[in-house]
């Protein structure tokens, strides 16, 4: 793809993109609908605890028990654990 044309796709991207935001009704946050009744909002400790440690957590517990279950097959590896060498094998064919 040349300059041109990718100069020409950026510039359909982008203008859809913008189009699509101006056209768009904004969210109204400070005019209520009907029934509406929101209750209190979060502090900051609990947004910090429910959006940034809770899902920090839960990686960690599955990372764990991936971990734990990735351990126990290293132990059946049957192509490597039945190959034996000897370092000091010697030949009997004369020359």
């Amino acid at each position: 793809m040349d300059k041109k044309n990718a100069l020409r796709a950026g510039a359909l991207a982008a203008g859809t993109t913008l189009m699509m935001l101006l056209m768009s009704s904004p969210a109204s946050a400070l005019t209520r609908d009907d029934g509406d009744d929101p209750g209190q909002g979060l502090s900051v400790i609990e947004t910090l605890g429910l959006f940034v440690a809770a899902p920090i957590v839960l990686y960690l517990v599955i990372h764990g028990l991936v971990m734990i279950g990735d351990k126990t097959q290293k132990k059946k590896d049957p192509t490597s654990s039945n190959i034996t060498t000897k370092a000091d094998a010697k030949s009997d064919v004369k020359a």
